[in-house]
């Protein structure tokens, strides 16, 4: 278990597409989920942002996702697919931690079905929607395995902003405006 260093937009690694996972319970996969968990507790300690993170962020071309929603518990995600987009879109602030400089808006799907397997090797399929945000999040980390970064989603880029100017006019209407005692929850 390791925090690993997170690529930074620009490196090649971001926009290639990950391999399928063929056994998501082997050491590897669950060394993985570790260290993406480590990863991703880190960054949240440092910076307050971070609810998820896909392996090509730190250089593992896997289809393995991690998120960690504020007083969720961990959830790993093995050949996450989505496999139904409902047809109403919607506009939401996005970031990452592979450019957390920058904040933009980007167009997602309102609602998803996600199909993935878990650490047992169950195929397991759920509804995504704007609770907890879970639609965007999920689209922004499963974009991460084929290469796609959230930059390349922008709305336009007139709504690009850097992270100060995001955190002094939108954050609290966003669905980044954790309290500071939650962030201090996600501390390992």
């Amino acid at each position: 278990m390791s925090v690993r260093r997170v690529l930074q937009l620009g490196d090649p690694t971001l926009r290639e597409r990950c391999s399928s996972v063929a056994d998501p319970g082997s050491p590897q996969v669950r060394e993985l989920i570790r260290d993406l968990a480590d990863t991703l507790a880190h960054w949240r300690a440092e910076t307050g942002y971070g609810r998820g993170i896909a392996a090509p962020q730190i250089g593992v071309l896997q289809r393995v996702i991690f998120l960690q929603l504020p007083g969720e518990k961990p959830w790993p995600l093995v050949n996450p697919e989505i496999v139904r987009r409902s047809e109403q879109k919607i506009i939401v602030w996005d970031a990452c931690l592979s450019f957390l400089s920058i904040f933009m808006q980007v167009e997602r799907h309102k609602e998803i079905t996600v199909r993935h397997r878990n650490l047992e090797g169950e195929t397991l399929e759920f509804e995504a929607g704007a609770e907890r945000d879970l639609s965007e999040l999920l689209q922004h980390e499963i974009d991460h395995l084929d290469g796609i970064l959230a930059i390349d989603r922008v709305t336009d880029v007139k709504s690009i902003v850097t992270r100060e100017e995001f955190e002094k006019r939108y954050r609290d209407a966003s669905p980044y405006a954790v309290r500071e005692e939650k962030v201090l929850g996600l501390r390992r």
